[in-house]
């Protein structure tokens, strides 16, 4: 069912599997953690390829949802962590799922009004997030999870280089170039206490400098913070970018 324009577009968390608490135990792979469930250790599937060093750590409260099937290795996904009273996603497909959902509903007011829109385009050697088009107009969009909240309120981004999403900026840079292409980068804010986004120089200064070329080349970046609660992801409201 489409979302109507009245509603605030809502992913909840693990796909609205059933939620239950553990604690972190380690993370053997980059898509494994270990987690204590009910006296017993389980194995979760993990999403975020992040480091994450400053919120897995040994006893921190997880959320896991309970999702066995035939085709899957565990029975449970690690969707968020609990540090200082607040949830932290773990589940970096969650912002592109919000981002269809807004889309559908033309909340997002960036870039409403294209008549028509779809997931994932590939141009050259990339694919990107979203094609929207109306005509001549069109619009390349590609979302970027921000997971990462500093009490001071600033959300930072990547928690590890980026040499894709590097060269994702690049190339919006390149398609930005061209009159009827808009060229937009959207940062989704995985919890609503961030009052704006930066990119974080001492882990990756070259994905900096090509967002602030890009942008003078044109590309246009955004942000939203948006609330993440055990209900899920909602669309939220937008924050600045500094660069």
């Amino acid at each position: 069912m489409k979302d109507t324009p009245t509603s605030t577009p809502r992913i909840p968390l693990g796909g609205g599997a059933p939620l239950v608490e553990a604690r972190f135990v380690e993370r053997p792979n980059q898509f494994v953690v270990i987690a204590e469930l009910d006296g017993e250790q389980v194995k979760a599937h993990m999403a975020d390829r992040g480091r994450l060093l400053d919120v897995l750590v040994p006893g921190r409260p997880l959320l896991l949802a309970h999702r066995p099937a035939p085709h899957r290795k565990t029975d449970y996904s690690a969707v968020a962590a609990v540090v200082d009273g607040r949830l932290v996603s773990l589940d970096t497909q969650l912002p592109n799922k919000l981002v269809a959902r807004a889309l559908e509903a033309d909340v997002f007011e960036e870039v409403a009004g294209y008549a028509h829109w779809r997931k994932e385009k590939t141009i050259g050697g990339s694919r990107f997030d979203f094609w929207l088009e109306d005509g001549e107009r069109r619009v390349v969009l590609e979302v970027k999870s921000v997971g990462r909240l500093d009490a001071d309120g600033v959300a930072r981004f990547p928690d590890a280089p980026t040499s894709r999403g590097r060269r994702h900026v690049e190339e919006l840079a390149e398609l930005a170039g061209d009159e009827n292409t808009r060229a937009v980068l959207c940062f989704l804010v995985q919890g609503e206490h961030a009052d704006r986004v930066e990119v974080d120089t001492d882990i990756d200064p070259k994905l900096h400098r090509a967002l602030v070329e890009a942008r003078e080349q044109g590309v246009e970046v955004y942000a939203r913070r948006c609330s993440l609660d055990r209900d899920g992801l909602c669309w939220g409201t937008a924050v600045p970018v500094e660069l």
